[in-house]
C-alpha cells in the first residue's frame, strides 16, 4: 500500500489564509508588513524563487519591494543598499537571494542585515537565539518542515528522527528545532552526513526521516522502516528529454520505491518548497508585529 502523500501546497495554502487575516489586522492598525527582496545577477533558479516569493506577498497583502541588481554590482554597493533597507520604516524583512555571484562574501552580506529584519533566519544572532531556545526568526525551510510534520499528524515528541544532511541552512538548525524543549520538539535526533558510518542502519531506526543532502536517491527504500514518515527537502534537476524544459525536478529520496514502504511521504515538487515561502511570509508578518509593538 502506497504512503499517504503530504501535500505541501495545501498546507501552505492554509497558512496563507491565516497570514492574510493577520495582515488585515495589522493594516487596520496602520501597519503594513513590508519585505525587500534583493537579487544580484540573473541566475534562472534564483529569479524563479524571487518571483514566487513576490507573488505570495501580493496574495496575502504584504508590501514587497523588488530590487534586482546586475551581476557586476560591487559588494560595497550591495552593503550600502542593505544599510538603507535596515533603516527604512516601510521594510520589516530583508531577503538577499542566495547564492550570490562569485566575488561576494556571503557571510559579510548576511551579517550586514539587521537582526530585527533577518527574515531568512541566517544572521548569527538568529542562529544563536535558536540554539539557546529563545524567541527569534527561525530559518524558513526548517520551520516549514516542522509545520509540515505537525499538519500531517506525525508525532514529533518522543520520536526517533534521523536528518540526512548537516547544512547550516537546513540540517543543523532543523536538528536544534526538533530536539529543543518546546512544542514541535522533544524528539531524539540523529544527524547523518558524508562521514557517518553504517548510515542505512541508522536511518532504518527512525520514525521520521528527513533528507536534505542535495543529491538524488540518497535515501532508498531499504533504508526506511515500514510506516515511517519521510520528508524530502532536496530539489535536484536531472536531465529528461521527454520534458519540454529538458529536465525534471526530483528530491533526495527515491520517491517511487520509498512510497511503497513509508507511512507518509512528501513529494518533490509540491512538498517542502511551498512551505519555505510560507515561513518567509510568517517571519515578515512577525517582524512587522514586533516593530509595531516597539513603536506603540
Amino acid at each position: 500500500m502506497s504512503a499517504k502523500l503530504i501535500d505541501g501546497k495545501a498546507i501552505a495554502s492554509d497558512l496563507h489564509s491565516q497570514l492574510t487575516e493577520e495582515v488585515k489586522v495589522l493594516v487596520a492598525d496602520g501597519i503594513r508588513p513590508g519585505l525587500a527582496v534583493v537579487l544580484v545577477g540573473d541566475n534562472p533558479a534564483s529569479m524563479s524563487y524571487v518571483t514566487a516569493k513576490e507573488r505570495a506577498c501580493d496574495k496575502i497583502g504584504i508590501y514587497s519591494r523588488d530590487l534586482r541588481l546586475p551581476g557586476d554590482t560591487s559588494q560595497e554597493k550591495l552593503l550600502e543598499l542593505i544599510e538603507e533597507l535596515n533603516i527604512d520604516p516601510q521594510i520589516n524583512g530583508i531577503l538577499v537571494q542566495l547564492p550570490l555571484p562569485d566575488g561576494f562574501d556571503e557571510e559579510t552580506v548576511i551579517n550586514a542585515i539587521s537582526p530585527d529584519k533577518d527574515v531568512d533566519g541566517f544572521h548569527p544572532v538568529s542562529i544563536g537565539r535558536l540554539v539557546l531556545n529563545l524567541d527569534g526568526f527561525i530559518p524558513c525551510t526548517p520551520h516549514g518542515v516542522i509545520k509540515m510534520l505537525e499538519a500531517s499528524g506525525a508525532k514529533i515528541e518522543g520520536s526517533d528522527i534521523v536528518i540526512v544532511g548537516r547544512s547550516r541552512i537546513v540540517g543543523a538548525p532543523l536538528a536544534n528545532l526538533l530536539f529543543r524543549k518546546a512544542p514541535g520538539g522533544n524528539a531524539t535526533v540523529t544527524v547523518c552526513h558524508t562521514r557517518t558510518k553504517n548510515m542505512a542502519e541508522k536511518v532504518r531506526q527512525a520514525d521520521i526521516v528527513i533528507a536534505a543532502t542535495g543529491r538524488p536517491n540518497t535515501v532508498t527504500a531499504d533504508m526506511v522502516k515500514k510506516g515511517a514518515t519521510v520528508i524530502d527537502v532536496g530539489v535536484n534537476r536531472i536531465e529528461d528529454a521527454s520534458k519540454k524544459r529538458g529536465y525534471r525536478l526530483v528530491g533526495d529520496v527515491d520517491f517511487d520505491a520509498v512510497k511503497e514502504v513509508a507511512g507518509a511521504i512528501s513529494p518533490v515538487p509540491g512538498g517542502v518548497g511551498p512551505l519555505t515561502i510560507s515561513m518567509l511570509l510568517w517571519n515578515t508578518v512577525a517582524s512587522a508585529r514586533m516593530a509595531g509593538t516597539k513603536n506603540s
